[in-house]
């Protein structure tokens, strides 16, 4: 069935951060009214400046706020806007969300619900994957509600083994189990992690394999039946099982495989009546036979990679098909030009087994330059709570070869300057440096197998002057610039009409 022509001319953002302000920029070229939502503590943030318009959530957690479905549709009821967009996590995967927006009236800016509650249930999609012939990983059928039957389940497949939550990703609800007397613990913890994180406890289990590349294939579908790919990446470098580095093209796949995997990936997504954006995730053994994951119907964090390398803006081509357009390119007119790198700089402490950082950015200076691309949710005087992910921001290169893009990203990480917290940009410049990622012969294991936190410590005297510093210069900034009028939005007047409308207590 054909969806009928709708325009969006105005649009909430149902979530925070980078991404967030990374729909908005879309927004902002296309000429779309955005409405941003915030929770107490992102109340000065960057997204919410950007917007046209913003509303309150009132409160601090992300159950009080992103996830809370009646203040969000209450919100896009009150604004007026034609279409949300989830963004990623929070409710981008939540298929009674998607639905509700389409019962309200609004455009949502994913795939339908029923693609969602069955793509976005891990179990069902894999068991779609091994009725299309689809290679899987061996694990349960379906999500496991009785802990000793989970047991008995985990026995049969053996360990090491894996504990995933059902409706969700991100590494968020997982666990890796190497001995049965930590089972029940890590399934307990699972669960929990998931319910928090998701709104959904459900968990299944997989068999952990040893040492696989992690591998995925972006596509693009329309309403009329075109379905695209535009690549993979490679998102093999990873702590406690979240992305850190991606990269594209994969220096595993050739060509054959490449096919072989972009094909399985369409005819999974045609089968399953996908449409918008989405990726469908491999995991790849030391042969180079590669195996259905999962897939992710949402925007991909490290979506920018492939947008460098094709030129082709995933967003807006997500805003495009929710209108009801085609693909503005068909499969052979796709193009993937050189080598793109993505590092994700994260508020932890690679030192202290990447301990989540809080504090105020006292001082925060990233550097760009040719070929440089960041996509960034924070500013300097910002303070990073503890009640969100901790992803500050996004740096992405790209060249000619892999080693160009490689050297654009080290120069660029040894140029930006962050301080009052920790950040991984020590640890993405260990990885960018070490001879295996070089060669390009690194797996999920990198970490487990090259990292060894303590050679990052520095003294923590140091740290702390850095720290004072910051500090200072702050304050002698806020002096500097008191009493100048200037504002910090795009435009003055603008700001203060949201300021005395949309700022609703």
């Amino acid at each position: 069935m054909t969806l009928k022509k709708r325009k969006i001319r105005s649009l909430l953002v149902a979530n925070r951060g980078e991404i967030a302000v990374r729909i908005l920029r879309a927004c902002s070229e296309l000429g779309i009214r955005s409405v941003a939502v915030y929770s107490d503590v992102d109340r000065s943030s960057l997204h919410v400046r950007m917007a046209d318009y913003a509303y309150a959530l009132h409160g601090t957690t992300a159950t009080e706020t992103y996830l809370e479905q009646e203040k969000l549709i209450e919100i896009a009821r009150q604004a007026n806007v034609d279409a949300i967009h989830p963004g990623y996590g929070f409710l981008s995967e939540n298929s009674n969300f998607a639905d509700r927006v389409e019962k309200e009236g609004f455009i949502f800016v994913g795939p339908p619900s029923a693609a969602i509650r069955l793509l976005g249930d891990k179990t069902k999609a894999r068991r779609l994957a091994r009725e299309l012939g689809i290679p899987t990983v061996a694990g349960t059928p379906e999500a496991i509600d009785n802990d000793m039957k989970a047991l008995e389940l985990a026995d049969e497949i053996g360990f090491p083994l894996l504990l995933k939550a059902a409706a969700g990703g991100g590494g968020k609800g997982m666990r890796v189990v190497r001995k049965k007397e930590e089972f029940a613990g890590f399934l307990h913890t699972a669960r929990s992690e998931a319910r928090s994180a998701f709104g959904d406890d459900r968990v299944y289990v997989e068999k952990y394999m040893d040492k696989p590349r992690h591998l995925e294939i972006q596509l693009l579908a329309d309403n009329h039946g075109n379905i695209i790919s535009l690549g993979e990446r490679e998102c093999s470098i990873q702590r406690r099982h979240q992305k850190v580095i991606e990269e594209s093209p994969s220096m595993a796949v050739t060509e054959p495989m490449r096919k072989q995997m972009s094909e399985a990936a369409i005819a999974f997504a045609r089968h399953a009546g996908y449409k918008n954006a989405g990726t469908v995730e491999f995991l790849v053994d030391e042969a180079r036979k590669f195996y259905f994951l999962e897939v992710n119907t949402r925007l991909q964090v490290e979506h920018p990679v492939t947008e460098l390398r094709t030129g082709i803006d995933i967003v807006k081509e997500q805003l495009s098909i929710a209108e009801g357009n085609r693909l503005s390119l068909a499969q052979d007119e796709i193009q993937n030009r050189g080598h793109a790198l993505e590092c994700r700089i994260y508020a932890e402490d690679p030192a202290h087994d990447f301990f989540p950082s809080t504090g105020v950015l006292h001082r925060y200076r990233l550097s760009q330059g040719p070929q440089v691309r960041l996509d960034n949710g924070s500013e300097e005087g910002g303070e990073v709570s503890v009640y969100f992910d901790p992803l500050l921001c996004k740096v992405v290169t790209w060249g000619n070869t892999r080693n160009d893009a490689i050297g654009t990203m080290k120069r660029s990480l040894h140029e930006s300057e962050i301080q009052g917290i920790q950040t991984t940009i020590p640890f993405c410049l260990f990885v960018l440096d070490h001879k295996e990622f070089v060669d390009g012969n690194y797996t999920t294991k990198f970490v487990e197998e090259h990292f060894e936190s303590g050679f990052l410590r520095s003294n923590e005297a140091d740290e702390l002057m850095a720290a004072a510093v910051g500090a200072l210069l702050i304050r002698l900034k806020a002096i500097t610039n008191a009493g100048s009028g200037r504002t910090f939005s795009k435009n003055g007047s603008q700001w203060k009409k949201l300021r005395t409308e949309t700022y609703r207590s």
